[in-house]
């Protein structure tokens, strides 16, 4: 098992989960945040940090979610990593409630 960032963190990007995780498994977009499933070790300490519960388990992913895992492994290979956490977006609660986000990830 993993934890996931799901598409709720598009446009938000909030950094609380990224300052408990114990292996920096976290990688940073202009506009979203992804975690190495490699380097995740379960501990589960990132999901209840996150304000907007964008981070889920594997095996609790929607089937509309389910390519997000691919998308975390991926864009987390040639992402910079993050280590310590940083502001949100300034525009962050003006996303928070917007459905359907994956359009707008910026690769």
């Amino acid at each position: 098992m993993t934890f996931v960032v799901t598409q709720d963190c598009i446009g938000c990007k909030h950094t609380d989960c990224v300052e408990v995780c114990p292996v920096d498994c976290f990688y940073e977009g202009e506009n979203f945040l992804v975690i190495n499933p490699d380097e995740c070790i379960d501990c589960a300490l990132c999901e209840p940090e996150c304000p907007i519960d964008a981070i889920v388990a594997d095996n609790m992913l929607s089937v509309e979610q389910m390519p997000l895992l691919a998308i975390n492994a991926e864009l987390s290979k040639v992402w910079p990593n993050l280590d310590e956490a940083k502001e949100p977006l300034p525009d962050a609660a003006s996303w928070q409630a917007k459905p359907n986000k994956l359009s707008h990830l910026i690769r």
